[in-house]
């Protein structure tokens, strides 16, 4: 578990690590900063692409090569932008750092899958999930300090020696299995070369039409580019119905607690990534607040799901999945209440225990959106139901961001938009109570019946 969370973890931590960097990224490559910004979306946009592609290769070709191939990537990759001369070739490393990332992260689910008894999987799944809640959480700060100290180059140089950690406990103790679908389809099984081609041009254009609205783009340009984009969805959907081994797996959407979990995960996931966006853009309007007293805000909503994650777990694993995640979620929708009838008048003290009630709640309903996602696959198709799950988180985050961008505008030194944006958290948060609700409400010891099921559903 310690092997798999060293990896898990640097995904998150160095998709918010480099916000604070940037304003010195820009200053010493000679870029714009709608120029740099593309540090961000492209790490989030390739890391949601590949997510699935990922997965389906550790299950076809072993979850232990896999992470430790991507591992090894990045660190090569996290070395190469740390002394990258120009920032092309910092684009590149990013984007090389999420393909690499893309290789652990699913692979690392299903490797717990495998290892972790039934009876206690929702609580390590909630302990590693707090896990990486906390490192997304720690990214800025911990950017700041770097950045002040050692230079942008620094938020590269300190993944090092967690990835050679994260390499040699993993050499030592991640389990040497034969990938159950090799062993199940042999050499019938075909690559599905179109699928891995379709599925990241359909979601970075996805990602292109938002942020052009939100930019204020021709709405000539606008339409012709949606109407391409849906061109590319239903292309993709006829081709992965089709393929005998499809990367995205649009059979795991006809399991219902697959299809319950990953919605509710992207909009909990947005609602939860515009109130990381929006808050220090308001309290950055308002005056008065230092960076590390927003930064303290901020970690009232990250530690207070740190902190209820494994114990969460816990009851998602005597209790069933469900009623742990509808819960949750419960709470998180009520926490946003407030900022949506407040708005860019909130007080100090009530956003700080909205924050906290809100992060309480996503940390009560992730441990069991996690779990129930990937006990609703196949087993030899845990990796890739790990990796469409992911893609359903940053899938949020991408959509939550451009939304946000549309709604406060250019102007970042005024906050007139940040009503409409806490408006736009709680009917996120709403949703994604609604989705869970179709979670299976099964208690530990009942997989089996629930693996049966989604065999004969994903068509195997």
């Amino acid at each position: 578990m310690i092997s798999v969370v060293l990896g898990a973890t640097l995904m998150p931590l160095n998709s918010t690590m480099i916000a604070v960097a940037l304003p010195e990224i820009t200053g010493d490559l000679g870029v714009s900063v709608a120029r740099s910004s593309w540090l961000v979306t492209a790490y989030l946009v390739a890391l949601a692409s590949l997510l699935p592609l990922a997965g389906d290769l550790a299950d076809r070709f072993g979850r232990r090569k896999m992470i430790l191939t991507g591992l090894t990537v990045f660190g090569i990759a996290s070395i190469g932008a740390a002394i990258a001369p120009n920032f092309e070739s910092l684009l590149v490393f990013r984007v090389l750092q999420a393909i690499s990332g893309a290789m652990v992260l699913p692979a690392g689910w299903a490797v717990m899958r495998e290892v972790v008894p039934e009876e206690r999987r929702a609580y390590t799944f909630g302990l590693m999930g707090s896990m990486i809640g906390l490192s997304a959480g720690a990214g800025p700060p911990l950017g700041g300090v770097l950045t002040e100290f050692a230079g942008w180059r620094g938020i590269f140089y300190v993944n090092i020696p967690v990835v050679a950690l994260a390499l040699m406990l993993g050499w030592r103790v991640l389990p040497r299995t034969r990938p159950v679908s090799a062993e199940k389809s042999g050499a019938k099984s075909r690559f599905d070369f179109a699928g891995a081609l379709l599925l990241p041009a359909v979601l970075s254009g996805m990602d292109g039409v938002l942020m052009a609205i939100a930019r204020g783009a021709p709405w000539s340009i606008v339409g012709i580019a949606i109407v391409a984009v849906a061109a590319g969805t239903v292309l993709l959907a006829l081709v992965e119905a089709r393929a005998s081994e499809p990367v995205l797996q649009p059979r795991l959407f006809r399991i219902r607690p697959f299809m319950a979990a990953a919605g509710g995960i992207a909009f909990s996931n947005m609602a939860m990534y515009v109130i990381l966006l929006a808050v220090p853009l308001m309290l950055t309007a308002r005056g008065g607040y230092s960076n590390i007293e927003i930064g303290f805000v901020l970690m009232a909503l990250s530690i207070a799901s740190f902190l209820v994650a494994p114990v969460a777990g816990r009851f998602a694993d005597r209790l069933g999945r469900r009623a742990p995640t509808v819960f949750g979620l419960i709470i998180a929708t009520a926490a946003a209440f407030p900022l949506a009838i407040e708005g860019a008048d909130i007080s100090i003290l009530l956003l700080v225990v909205s924050l906290v009630l809100f992060g309480v709640g996503i940390g009560i309903a992730n441990p069991g959106m996690q779990t129930g996602a990937i006990e609703a696959a196949p087993p030899d198709r845990t990796a890739a139901a790990s990796g469409v799950f992911s893609t359903s988180r940053y899938f949020g985050s991408i959509v939550g961001s451009a939304i946000l961008a549309g709604l406060i505008g250019t102007d970042r030194a005024d906050a007139s938009g940040i009503d409409g944006v806490f408006i736009l958290v709680l009917i996120a948060s709403a949703i994604s109570l609604v989705a869970v609700m179709g979670l299976a409400s099964r208690r530990p010891g009942q997989e089996a019946d629930n693996e049966a099921d989604a065999t004969v559903v994903s068509g195997d």
